[in-house]
């Protein structure tokens, strides 16, 4: 099969090869002969019905400081000229992202976007989790000061972060004493519109928290990332070290009760979070974690993407 691949994404100039999802996934469709074509989210638009993207044709390796070649750029009607779009730029989940998700909709799935946009849109990673409340901890979502204040009261030690943030930005440990909560709402107040997210702080925390990987609804594997020592956050960029991690049987029911949904709604690349047992987070926008899961398990989950996407065709 040779399909013409468009990949919605962050520059790839700024990409980290030995670490970034999207990299090894454009190397596996090179490897089964498909044409890349790179674009930034920017460089999308939608004019007189037709989505179009300013493209361009690109190639990969694994060289560090030289991983990509990228050809003259051409306008791309993403109907006519692409199989596959690939949205994989990296939140926030801003006006910015939702507004894509809705141009992308409206090639979708004459043109197969992964994952499907409609529903990228109605899965905000802190949100979409919350329609299986019994795998979560304790949980508020909240703008008003005293239902935040009485949780806190009610669970001592909590965790606080911005509704739509990624990458750990904003999230702070409020431990018991700690008197820097009302001043951290109204920090927050100044900078969010939107109701902010606390939670029961977990202690397993700092055994780790674990990414699952769900391809098409079924588990596909895992890596543990344990935070560096006086940091509440496993996030790798701030210095979260993955190590190799078995699923263990009541992940493997958490991921049982939400595969079915996430193949119905057409979620083909799911990273879920899960600390201690309970599950923090539901990743549809850019998931990460191949790379680690495929050194450690000596797999290819690049390739099993693929397999689900061509099956969708």
């Amino acid at each position: 099969m040779t399909l013409n691949v468009a990949i919605q994404m962050d520059h790839v100039s700024s990409i980290d090869i030995n670490g970034d999802s999207t990299f090894v996934m454009g190397l596996e469709a090179q490897k089964r002969g498909y044409n890349l074509y790179h674009y930034v989210p920017g460089k999308l638009s939608l004019s007189n019905g037709r989505v179009l993207a300013e493209a361009e044709p690109m190639t990969l390796k694994r060289e560090r400081g030289n991983h990509y070649t990228l050809g003259e750029t051409r306008t791309l009607d993403l109907i006519k000229d692409a199989d596959v779009v690939l949205m994989r730029q990296d939140p926030p989940f801003d006006m910015a992202y939702i507004t894509a998700t809705h141009i992308l909709e409206q090639i979708h799935p004459e043109t197969l976007v992964v994952n499907d946009p409609r529903e990228v849109r109605n899965a905000p990673e802190k949100l979409f989790v919350t329609h299986f409340p019994e795998f979560m901890p304790p949980t508020l979502i909240a703008s008003d000061r005293k239902q935040i204040l009485a949780f806190r009261e009610e669970h001592k030690d909590i965790i606080i972060k911005p509704l739509y943030g990624n990458g750990g930005a904003g999230v702070f440990h409020i431990k018991p004493g700690d008197e820097n909560l009302n001043s951290l709402l109204e920090v927050f107040a100044g900078l969010y519109r939107e109701p902010i997210i606390a939670q029961a702080y977990l202690k397993d925390v700092r055994a780790g928290d674990k990414r699952i990987i769900l391809i098409d609804g079924e588990i596909a594997g895992a890596t543990n990332r344990v935070p560096m020592e006086g940091e509440a956050r496993s996030n790798m960029h701030v210095g979260g070290k993955a190590v190799k991690s078995e699923i263990t049987d009541s992940e493997r029911d958490i991921c049982a009760a939400i595969g079915p949904e996430l193949k119905k709604r057409g979620l083909i690349f799911v990273g879920i979070d899960v600390i201690g047992g309970y599950m923090t987070e539901i990743n549809v926008t850019s998931p990460t974690g191949l790379q680690e899961i495929n050194r450690f398990d000596d797999v290819c989950l690049e390739a099993d993407i693929w397999d689900a996407i061509e099956s969708k065709l």
